[in-house]
């Protein structure tokens, strides 16, 4: 458990994914000293992907646990104190300053907090599910859909992500399979007309899939998949898999303490990073359901180390 170098903070950070590290970097730079916990999966979504090539600044793609390491570095070199695995496990929000309780005990005081603990996509809960997470299975279509192109690859769910995820990745593949629990789609009738409209998708309704077949080294091969009504187990070559059956926001631990929608997402206030609370900032995923990219998240966090500063400035004024 970490050993703080402070009782007292200008800035601390909920989060290393690229909103979290690059708010460090700002508030690094500004000569702020951030304390960064990294929470129990350092790095966030980007540790669990293999190539990530629309990411500006890398003409031959980075792999995603390099580019969060390069990134982590970069925040350690401007004076960001990074600890990894560390969680927040309370925020005293009515105080001044700020009074944040750890997972181990410590306590320390912060003017400013940013969150960035991003969100987690929605697992079926296979264990080669997660075993071949970024060498065939993949929760977004945006970031790896062009590695599959001119194969044959599924996509699990059935409500707007879902649809939204085959009709996009029909660019690539040759064939597309959406494999469903129920009778019938759970997406919006504009989101459905959208995916049937499409030669290439087809639809395996009633089914569920109780195995992701392949190796790291091979890459995915097949699912296996149980009809819920007969009971019978067939086989559906496939070389990728797409899980989209929604993401939880990492929020809970702040849950009571400032404003979510319904699906748990903090809301920002206007164009900027400003939640309900004075002080507190939320960036990157834990506040955006609709992009969840790299780069977007990046840039909220850049916004999130700039409305931070300007806070500070005006406890000083």
């Amino acid at each position: 458990m970490p050993e703080l170098k402070k009782s007292h903070y200008e800035v601390a950070i909920m989060g290393s994914g690229p909103a979290g590290l690059t708010a460090a970097i700002y508030t690094g730079r500004a000569n702020l000293e951030p304390v960064v916990f990294e929470g129990m999966q350092p790095g966030g979504q980007l540790t669990i992907t293999t190539d990530v090539e629309n990411y500006p600044g890398f003409p031959d793609g980075v792999m995603g646990p390099e580019f969060i390491e390069q990134t982590r570095a970069q925040a350690a070199r401007f004076g960001a104190e990074i600890h990894p695995y560390a969680m927040v496990s309370k925020v005293e929000h009515d105080v001044r300053p700020l009074r944040v309780h750890l997972d181990d005990g410590t306590t320390f005081t912060t003017d400013t907090l940013i969150v960035a603990s991003g969100a987690s996509a929605r697992l079926l809960g296979l264990k080669n599910e997660s075993e071949l997470m970024g060498y065939g299975v993949s929760t977004c279509a945006t970031c790896d859909g062009f590695f599959f192109s001119g194969k044959e690859i599924a996509v699990i769910g059935g409500g707007d992500s879902a649809m939204e995820e085959a009709t996009f990745l029909t660019k690539f593949a040759t064939k597309v399979t959406v494999v469903h629990r129920r009778e019938e789609l759970r997406a919006s009738k504009i989101m459905q007309d959208r995916a049937f409209k499409n030669s290439k998708v087809e639809f395996l309704y009633n089914s569920e899939v109780e195995d992701v077949l392949g190796t790291k080294e091979g890459g995915v091969t097949a699912l296996k998949i149980k009809n819920r009504e007969t009971g019978e187990v067939n086989e559906l070559p496939v070389s990728g898999v797409f899980v989209a059956i929604g993401h939880v926001p990492n929020t809970q631990v702040l849950d009571g303490v400032l404003d979510m929608d319904e699906n748990g997402y903090i809301v920002t206030r206007g164009k900027g990073s400003h939640t309900n609370v004075p002080g507190i900032f939320a960036v990157g995923d834990v506040q955006d359901h609709v992009y969840r990219q790299a780069i977007t998240a990046a840039g909220s966090g850049c916004m999130g180390a700039i409305d931070a500063e300007r806070y500070l400035e005006t406890l000083h004024d």
